[in-house]
């Protein structure tokens, strides 16, 4: 399967969905102006993912930012990685904040909650 890689902007974070790497990864702001538009190859990918998902599934969010729309996108996304658990694969979530950011861990915390995936919460410094 075909990695996917979205280069990041001002406004757009990275995106890695590599298979073959084993590299799963959201990085950065993310504020697109079409937050729809931005983030449909991402679910494209992760449908075809779902169909043949490694054993292990480690999903590293790094943001510095997201928005309000960011938000909602984040939580189908990772609905969506729920889904491969429902199969019988281990997925688990990296997520990182930058140091003293209490409303990222948070943001983090909520998802956990929401979608009863695996998080480990890290921290960083830019």
């Amino acid at each position: 399967m075909a990695a996917l890689r979205i280069e990041p902007a001002d406004d757009t974070p990275l995106v890695i969905m590599d298979k073959e790497k084993e590299v799963f990864e959201i990085s950065g702001k993310s504020m697109p102006e079409d937050v729809v538009g931005f983030y449909q190859p991402v679910f494209d990918w992760i449908d075809a993912y779902k169909k043949d998902p490694l054993e292990k599934t480690v999903l590293v969010f790094k943001l510095i930012y997201f928005n309000t729309a960011s938000s909602k996108v984040f939580l189908d996304l990772l609905m969506k990685f729920e889904s491969i658990i429902e199969k019988g694969f281990e997925v688990e979530v990296k997520w990182h904040s930058l140091n003293n950011d209490e409303d990222m861990q948070d943001a983090g915390e909520e998802y956990e909650e929401m979608t009863g995936l695996k998080f480990e919460y890290l921290t960083f410094e830019r």
